[in-house]
């Protein structure tokens, strides 16, 4: 476990093998089942979550119990709500296993102490951030701008296996739009 979490790192910055060693040892394996919480709303986020196997989503949930989608997050990508990581406040969003996932988590100690440790991991995490804060204004962007199905397509777009792994309530919910609204864009999109 943790080649996934290396090879992100090593498509970042350079490092050599004793670098990647003491990243490594600063991580442990989890596992979630589908369907079990990495966070709920309510508690602190107290670990950043690489996924070697597996998908999540985060979500706010309405005070009439709908859920917000606000990201999903598949091998090769991270997930946490930084918001609470960086202020320790209580979460706003629950983050949730769709898959049998296997990951790699840090601790918010272990996190301060890799960063003070290994300057490359605060280039990586900097750049990780850099390239979030774009995705962020993007997905933005796209919700003032774009009609549903400009939105729906460029999902596809950006992330083609969406449609096979995701339920579709969830990505309508990503979108912003009704299940009926989507599944109308989908007949429109085929035919």
């Amino acid at each position: 476990m943790a080649e996934l979490l290396l090879r992100s790192f090593r498509e970042k910055v350079s490092a050599d093998e004793a670098e990647l060693e003491i990243c490594r040892r600063f991580f442990v394996p989890g596992e979630l089942k589908k369907k079990q919480f990495l966070l709920r709303e309510g508690e602190v986020c107290n670990r950043l979550a690489f996924v070697e196997k597996g998908a999540l989503f985060s979500y706010s949930t309405t005070a009439k119990g709908a859920q917000n989608v606000i990201q999903f997050a598949f091998e090769g990508w991270w997930i946490a709500d930084l918001y609470s990581f960086f202020t320790q406040e209580p979460s706003k969003l629950t983050i949730e296993a769709l898959e049998d996932c296997q990951l790699l988590l840090i601790d918010r100690n272990s996190h301060q102490q890799l960063l003070a440790t290994l300057p490359k991991y605060e280039t990586y995490t900097r750049l990780l951030y850099q390239n979030a804060y774009i995705a962020l204004q993007r997905r933005l962007e796209s919700t003032i701008g774009l009609t549903a199905e400009e939105k729906y397509r460029r999902l596809l777009e950006q992330y083609p296996a969406l449609l096979h792994r995701m339920p579709l309530q969830l990505i309508a919910s990503y979108l912003g739009v009704t299940p009926e609204t989507l599944s109308r864009i989908r007949k429109q999109i085929a035919s």
